[in-house]
């Protein structure tokens, strides 16, 4: 079996994430070899990051194509996620987006449905009819309830739970621990606070906090 050249495009504290998310994935069913991370700009490296293991930025896969069939995208951030993923796609559109699932996830694969790029991180768990849009990223023991929508390059961090027919747009951020109600929907570049529960409709680019969720009120 040929085993797929992967790259992870960050090189923080997710990107490792990723790369033992890969790791674990080979350790049931040897699929990838990791490559190693790629990042946006090499002067911006910093204590944090696995310097060590980073490639080059992003114009090595120009110089070096033929070393790698596949990426996964290992930034944290919403914003980030569309704009790399949206911009790759466009210099690279040979290159392909596995979607990636640890082993230890629980959902119902008849009915659901991946994007190229989504992650479904360690101890997730889903039923059925859900949707991850390409690019989503759900994060460590998050549920998603029947018929969830995350849209494409969303982030749910630790532990946030996603009930019934909850429809995510694009580039929302769901912060750790949160609590979506059912039949909400939250608009597209919306941000929930860490530990906030949302009884209602969130508007595109609204940041909600607390119990239950409200608009931030700003200075």
């Amino acid at each position: 079996m040929t085993l797929k050249r992967i790259a992870v495009v960050g090189a923080g504290g997710f990107a490792r994430e990723v790369a033992w998310l890969i790791r674990e994935i080979n350790r049931v069913t040897p699929t990838y070899t990791f490559v190693g991370y790629l990042v946006s700009d090499l002067a911006r490296l910093g204590p944090h990051d696995s310097a060590d293991e980073v490639r080059g930025d992003l114009a090595w896969l120009d110089t070096h194509r033929g070393e790698v069939d596949a990426l996964a995208l290992g930034i944290g951030t919403p914003g980030p996620r569309l704009k790399v993923s949206s911009d790759l796609e466009a210099t690279h559109p040979d290159l392909t987006w596995p979607a990636l699932v640890h082993p230890s996830v629980i959902f119902d694969a008849a009915s659901c449905t991946l994007g190229h790029g989504a992650l479904l991180c360690a101890g997730v768990i889903g039923t059925v009819g859900v949707v991850l849009e390409p690019f989503a990223m759900v994060n460590l023991a998050c549920t998603l309830g029947h018929e969830a929508r995350i849209g494409r390059g969303s982030v749910l961090n630790p532990t946030v739970n996603i009930s019934g027919a909850v429809v995510i747009e694009e580039g929302v951020l769901v912060g750790t621990g949160a609590q979506v109600l059912q039949y909400v929907r939250i608009g597209a570049g919306a941000t929930v606070g860490a530990g906030a529960v949302v009884t209602r409709d969130v508007p595109p680019c609204e940041t909600v906090v607390g119990v239950p969720a409200r608009p931030l009120k700003r200075p």
